[in-house]
């Protein structure tokens, strides 16, 4: 994703935040969060299943457009389970992705694999809508918001009970690790150009810290592509694109774990 498009995306959550508080205030999703049961573990969820593949549910991106715009969590989830997925990741940003919240609270009665709510964090009230909603974990991008507030919401995230994902393009931004970080995420997207490339997780997985579980994400529409990752040390994967795209999304995940393992 392009700087500017994420800059874009980053001063419309603000907004997005800022009007969802005047609707749904944050002690409201305390209280909902009080009383609910530990989060399902997606880091150990990636450890214990073949392939290690967190499957996406999207139906657009700003690179690809649309992608499969009349797509039901209700349809693609349960194939997703069914065909071995570790974990399940949800869009939930509207203008952009063409997702909502909803989708993760839809999802969430239909599967028992953990879910990552995948969105533009800015602020800690979007990590109590996630656990409110249903979520397990969450994803922080350090090129959106910056080392030091990486370490702040991930701090957070653990207090009310989610796993965090840290995603990271450049060594620069390992600097946004901090012990709260259960999962690094390494994405092929080049943030200036705009394309994907595996070179950038291998570059950067020497220089990744040992604490948490390896990932990779974007472009990895080939299973052999992972395969060599995996070679290399990564224990997961984030795909959406080559599944989402797909006429049989189940079908196409279990082929790619298939040929990954």
């Amino acid at each position: 994703m392009s700087q500017n498009i994420l800059s874009e995306i980053i001063a419309h959550k603000r907004i997005e935040v800022a009007e969802a508080r005047t609707k749904v205030p944050q002690q409201e999703l305390e209280k909902a969060i009080a009383d609910l049961p530990p989060v399902r573990s997606l880091r150990h969820s990636l450890e214990t299943h073949r392939g290690g593949i967190i499957s996406e549910f999207k139906r657009r991106s700003p690179s690809k457009d649309w992608i499969r715009r009349e797509a039901h969590v209700e349809d693609i989830i349960p194939q997703y389970e069914a065909a071995g997925a570790a974990a399940l990741s949800i869009l939930t940003d509207h203008n952009y992705f063409g997702g909502t919240l909803d989708d993760v609270r839809r999802a969430r009665p239909i599967t028992t694999l953990p879910i990552l709510r995948k969105e533009f964090v800015v602020d800690e009230y979007q990590l109590l809508e996630a656990r409110a909603a249903g979520a397990d974990a969450c994803l922080l991008i350090a090129a959106a918001i910056g080392n030091k507030r990486c370490h702040e919401l991930a701090a957070f995230a653990h207090e009310v009970g989610l796993e965090v994902i840290l995603e990271i393009h450049s060594k620069e931004e390992l600097e946004a690790y901090s012990p709260c970080i259960d999962v690094i995420g390494v994405n092929n997207r080049n943030l200036k150009t705009f394309k994907t490339s595996p070179t950038q997780s291998e570059e950067l997985f020497p220089l990744l810290p040992s604490g948490p579980l390896p990932i990779s994400e974007s472009g990895l529409l080939q299973p052999q592509i992972a395969r060599h990752l995996q070679t290399i040390g990564y224990k997961g994967f984030l795909i959406g694109e080559a599944f989402m795209s797909s006429n049989q999304p189940g079908e196409r995940l279990k082929q790619y774990i298939e040929e990954l393992s």
